[in-house]
């Protein structure tokens, strides 16, 4: 399973936000500016570039797959970006993350991979599955007694999103509706990103 691998302090602080949800990622930087380049002027090119870059990173996802997803939201009756935005939103491992059962994407990745996680009352293992509204994502009984789980999912609330409705006694949680471009908690000028594929 391909998946990003670079440091995410690193990365975070290249892109100047906040990938991980982690509070020290961007400790070393003054700004929320990106590091490369220092104070020089960026190109239009370049800033277009750093946006798609952006959202890569904030969904852990490769250029392949970026493409793949802009493809199919530029066949949306919707802005491009904003659907683009939404369908990433909407992957599983990302709803785990959302949810709180992880505290990072990549652990999210590693839940979804490793069968931990029920949709439906069944199990999936492709954290790319795109998740619909009214489904209901729970992690499987045996994997309910993790400690580490436990802690995340009582413990965790930086994503509380008003589109996932969670429940805490059955260690679940629906996406009660799809999101809403503002709803989303994530630092990106789409508009950039879909300028730079569309060329």
């Amino acid at each position: 399973m391909a998946t990003r691998r670079e440091p995410r302090f690193k990365l975070s602080r290249h892109l100047g936000v906040n990938i991980c949800g982690h509070p020290k990622a961007l400790k070393r930087v003054d700004s929320k500016k990106p590091m490369k380049g220092g104070g020089q002027k960026v190109s239009e090119y370049g800033l277009q570039l750093l946006e798609k870059q952006k959202i890569k990173a904030y969904y852990g996802i490769l250029e392949r797959q970026f493409a793949r997803y802009f493809d199919i939201a530029k066949k949306s009756s919707e802005m491009t970006g904003a659907a683009l935005l939404k369908t990433l939103e909407c992957r599983l491992d990302n709803l785990v993350y959302r949810i709180g059962f992880s505290r990072s994407i990549r652990q999210a990745r590693q839940l979804v991979s490793h069968g931990h996680i029920l949709v439906n009352g069944a199990k999936v293992d492709i954290p790319s599955y795109s998740v619909k509204v009214n489904d209901v994502i729970a992690l499987k009984e045996k994997s309910r007694t993790n400690q580490v789980l436990q802690d995340n999912f009582h413990g965790l609330v930086s994503f509380s999103v008003p589109y996932i409705e969670k429940n805490k006694d059955q260690f679940s949680a629906k996406l009660i509706r799809e999101p809403q471009r503002h709803e989303l908690p994530i630092e990106v000028n789409e508009i950039l990103a879909v300028e730079l594929y569309s060329k």
